[in-house]
């Protein structure tokens, strides 16, 4: 790749629902070198449709924001096909916040609080598709991968549903594990409690979707 701030500036959207943040953000790039501020947002849906309109090579984004918010926004422009790299820029560092952002499709994640420079040369690394972590993000994200996620469903629960999803009522899935029907019940009831679910029907395919269950090719009984 060319060095693309010696030919034409990065261009970027800001979406931010504070005011005074967005005109910070946008006073800092348009005062550096090889950057353009093409415009700014106050909410995920305004940064949606500015990102069609103006075709920004970086939005920086925020997560919180009315409305449609940041996660929102990412994964709508990733549905949409919109090819900017979305650079969340956020206060929250927390798994609840950055993992979501990044399946969505984010290439980096930084803190407001980072420096200047940081931000500066965060925006062009995500032009370029590099991966930009704040040192806090970068550290969760590495205890994350290093420390087993707790088994969400039990054995039994497991053997449980995956009875139930090879259509076996409860009598019959009872009869297949030697407990009683009652406590085939139980059990559903603390599946649905732990997948967020309603029913029989629901816990299946989330089981499937989270990967907890896999499906039988066609070759097996």
């Amino acid at each position: 790749m060319t060095d693309r701030a010696a030919e034409t500036p990065l261009r970027l959207l800001i979406a931010d629902d504070h005011p005074v943040v967005r005109d910070g953000l946008t006073s800092m790039f348009a005062s550096a070198p090889g950057f353009e501020v093409l415009g700014e947002a106050a909410d995920g849906a305004a940064a949606v449709r500015l990102a069609q309109r103006l075709r920004p090579d970086v939005i920086l984004m925020d997560l919180r924001m009315p409305g449609m918010d940041g996660l929102a926004a990412i994964t709508e422009l990733a549905r949409l096909g919109v090819t900017a790299r979305v650079l969340v820029l956020t206060t929250y560092d927390t798994d609840t916040d950055v993992l979501p952002a990044i399946e969505a499709g984010a290439t980096g994640y930084l803190l407001k609080d980072s420096p200047r420079e940081d931000l500066l040369r965060g925006a062009r690394a995500a032009a370029k598709g590099e991966s930009v972590l704040s040192p806090s993000v970068a550290a969760r994200l590495m205890n994350r991968v290093r420390t087993p996620a707790p088994q969400l469903l039990s054995q039994r629960e497991l053997e449980v549903l995956g009875l139930v999803a090879a259509v076996n009522t409860n009598r019959e899935a009872a009869a297949r594990l030697f407990i009683t029907e009652a406590t085939v019940k139980s059990h559903l009831l603390n599946i649905y409690a732990k997948l967020g679910v309603g029913d029989r029907a629901a816990a299946v395919t989330e089981a499937f979707n989270r990967g907890l269950l896999v499906p039988r090719s066609s070759g097996q009984s």
